[in-house]
């Protein structure tokens, strides 16, 4: 084995130059494309029914539903969300990531169908169970897939747009809904045609998903591992060979962690998730992480825009419907710029700003709304508005990018999409639960209602603070063992390196001697250039990277 010293780390394989002239890296990119829409037809279809509150045409074909109604309409596709959510990860590790997706796109088409030709408020209820439960299956599938597949310096960047993403299915149903009233104002086709366009995206996939490579890990976890390979020299080594030093890199890891992985848990359950000391503390974390992104106050304007600005005495259906579609954009810039800062700023920063400037700006908030209802204050009302903007400023810097990108990089292959489900099932289970306290708690103490949310983010801002755990500049297995102590991470950089030396070595015809490794033995003992850039030259493998860099700053240098 080589000397601690020359500890090989993955920034010495990485590609270097913009990744777009890198056909494998280019192709792969474009590829995860597709899983992106899931979140963008999740964004679409949860923020429907905020939208076509603001149709009168809707409002009078359903009889203007309100109280009990209106909530279990809203909550009817979280509702089959959670139906979906217990059978999704074996979906996803039993068929594989790729199946589970074009599953869930089949059983969401279902539903849209039944949407758009619903006649009453029980059929429509129904078809957004039908959607949710499909969605559920999309929702676990896609983003396993992302973070997967990505090359190590995009993980994540990538894996934290599929969350942001969500905004940009928003500005779609906003803008719909719109143009919709614009257009066919009175109309029934001003509520059906918006909910046709939920058809899009699960389309594109159904089409498309024989287009995208399978999950590595997965296809290791079954024993292709020669397929595994496969996917990781055509799309990770831009289709060089199997000696590719990256490659082998990449697999030992993958192997050796699932190898650790398999030795902890024999078999996996969802009781898999709380069965060891490392696991809880996880857990802890997602589930947290999950109430926190719903019970933040965002849940007032996100599900009940309508009640909101009526509450400030905004009345006008147009002037509702350009706000809400103006915030929208406003989300998805915001989240997707937070995306790109996530490799630099780090998690832990992202999510301490978060919640410090969501408490100060909530409190802010709920001020103007109390002197707007109790002083009729019109400059307060006035004034709420852009403290909306601004609490959805911080709101976006990380509960949007991290939440999904964060609890599947601290969570382990075995365990990823039962860990993950249940993240998901706790989204599911809040919002529904909102959907049905929130309209009620509006009606019943107004703005009263918003002291609570500013007690809730001053928890949430001491959870953080004290739990969060930085995971920036480590691959996807190292990610995962951080919580295993510090040995576990340090072996799987180990072993990727011993793995990818030998690579080096077998493409170059470099013997290695049963007691000393000439090349290790010269740089050790000599410190001549000439013998440090002859060790440079086979670490860089034609190569121009920084001999001396290390895994704490490759996302850095990548970018």
């Amino acid at each position: 084995m080589a000397p601690t010293e020359l500890q090989w780390t993955v920034v010495d394989f990485l590609h270097r130059g913009p990744w777009w002239k890198n056909r494998g890296l280019l192709v792969l990119n474009i590829c995860l494309i597709i899983p992106l829409l899931t979140s963008i037809a999740n964004g679409l279809d949860s923020s429907l029914v905020n939208g076509l509150q603001l149709l009168p045409a809707w409002k009078a074909y359903f009889d203007h539903p309100s109280g009990r109604w209106l909530g279990l309409i809203n909550s009817a596709q979280f509702l089959g969300n959670l139906i979906g959510l217990p059978f999704t990860p074996y979906a996803s590790d039993i068929l594989g990531r790729r199946v589970a997706l074009l599953w869930g796109s089949l059983i969401m088409c279902m539903g849209i169908g039944l949407q758009a030709a619903a006649k009453s408020v029980p059929m429509f209820i129904g078809a957004r169970i039908c959607i949710g439960f499909g969605l559920s299956f999309c929702q676990n599938a896609a983003p396993l897939l992302l973070i997967e597949l990505s090359y190590p310096t995009h993980r994540g960047r990538i894996t934290s747009m599929f969350n942001s993403c969500w905004y940009f299915g928003s500005v779609v149903s906003a803008w719909v809904c719109f143009g919709a009233f614009r257009a066919a104002e009175g109309s029934q086709w001003s509520w059906r045609a918006p909910t046709l366009v939920q058809a899009i995206c699960p389309v594109i996939q159904i089409l498309s998903i024989v287009f995208i490579p399978e999950s590595p890990r997965w296809l290791v976890s079954k024993g292709m591992e020669s397929r595994a390979a496969a996917v990781l020299v055509k799309y990770h080594a831009n289709g060089s060979d199997d000696l590719d030093p990256l490659v082998t890199f990449e697999m030992a890891q993958i192997r050796h962690a699932i190898r650790i992985e398999e030795d902890v848990n024999k078999s996996t359950s969802y009781w898999s998730l709380f069965s060891t000391h490392a696991n809880r503390k996880r857990m802890r974390i997602i589930i947290a992480v999950a109430i926190f992104s719903q019970w933040s106050g965002n849940g007032l304007v996100s599900y009940y825009i309508d009640i909101v600005l009526a509450g400030i005495g905004i009345t006008d259906t147009e002037t509702k419907t350009l706000i809400n579609g103006c915030l929208q954009i406003f989300n998805f810039v915001i989240a997707i710029g937070a995306a790109m800062l996530i490799d630099v700023a780090g998690r832990r920063p992202l999510f301490m700003v978060s919640n410090a400037g969501m408490l100060i700006t909530f409190s802010m908030w709920t001020i103007t709304t109390a002197l707007y209802n109790t002083h009729h204050n019109v400059g307060a009302a006035k004034a709420t508005i852009p403290l909306i903007f601004i609490f959805f400023f911080f709101y976006d810097l990380a509960y949007t990018p991290l939440i999904v990108a964060y609890s599947l990089e601290i969570l382990p292959f075995r365990v990823r999409a039962k860990g993950f489900a249940v993240m998901n099932f706790t989204v599911m289970a809040t919002i529904a639960f909102n959907q049905f306290v929130n309209p009620w708690a509006l009606e019943a103490i107004s703005w009263w209602y918003y002291v609570v949310y500013c007690g809730w983010l001053v928890f949430e801002f001491v959870f953080v603070f004290f739990f969060i755990v930085e995971t920036k500049g480590r691959t996807l297995e190292e990610t995962a063992a951080l919580f295993d102590g510090d040995e576990q991470p340090a072996d799987l950089v180990n072993m990727g390196g011993v793995a990818a030396d030998m690579s080096m070595r077998l493409s170059r015809h470099i013997v290695t001697e049963p007691r000393r490794t000439v090349e290790f033995e010269a740089l050790n003992h000599t410190k001549t250039q000439e013998k440090q850039e002859e060790y440079y030259d086979l670490k860089r493998r034609n190569r121009d990277s920084d001999a001396t860099a290390s895994s704490s700053d490759f996302h850095a240098r990548a970018i």
